[in-house]
């Protein structure tokens, strides 16, 4: 059996990326929804939909995907344009929420790919939520000149909340275990840091060494 997915659509960071997974055999291929496609017309014309067929067409033939196969995908909107070319070709398909062994290994493969981005592995260990929107966006703003290239830019909420007012202070650090959101690095116990500041759902303060503002 055929199971796909996808991971990371719902995430302000990064394409989407795009999994096959052969149950019997565990062969597993992905790709990734190239972050472009997540701006201007390219998003307005929802051109990210129409390239999963695209990613599954050359993965199907990688892993060599017959049409008697069952193939269990995905009911969400991403897919809607792969069902039609299912359809079309008479693909063995059912559209269901699709659970494990694919879930855990596609949810790995984002994950991977967001620790490529830059994103800190320890943001992922251990934070519940590491892709929610408003978690990453406080990461973005940290060094949002390099990281805001890397949002899905056509998002309505991004537009809403790329632009917002920033402010600085400082604070003596009274916390052991706080970290740079910048570089990633400790910041010592009772050291005076820079506050970068900005409301978005709430006022957030990012704490940064003072040579990483």
């Amino acid at each position: 059996m055929i199971q796909i997915d996808d991971a990371g659509s719902g995430s302000l960071l990064g394409g989407t990326i795009i999994g096959v997974l052969r149950v019997e055999t565990k062969e597993y291929e992905y790709e990734i929804i190239p972050l472009k496609l997540y701006s201007g017309e390219n998003f307005e014309k929802k051109v990210y939909i129409d390239y999963v067929t695209k990613i599954i067409e050359n993965i199907f033939k990688k892993m060599g995907v017959t049409k008697d196969e069952r193939i269990e995908v995905c009911r969400g909107y991403m897919f809607d344009k792969l069902k039609l070319w299912f359809d079309k070709n008479n693909y063995n398909y059912f559209s269901t929420e699709i659970k494990e062994p694919l879930q855990s290994i596609i949810e790995k493969s984002f994950e991977d790919y967001a620790i490529k981005l830059g994103l800190p592995s320890s943001f992922i260990t251990y934070t519940k939520y590491p892709f929610h929107f408003h978690r990453i966006l406080k990461w973005v703003y940290a060094d949002y000149k390099t990281r805001s290239k890397l949002c899905k830019e056509g998002w309505k909420s991004w537009k809403k909340y790329s632009n917002l007012e920033v402010a600085f202070n400082y604070e003596v650090v009274k916390s052991k275990n706080l970290l740079c959101l910048k570089c990633n690095q400790p910041i010592p116990y009772n050291s005076t840091v820079t506050v970068k500041m900005y409301t978005s759902n709430k006022l957030n303060k990012i704490y940064l060494h003072n040579n990483c503002i």
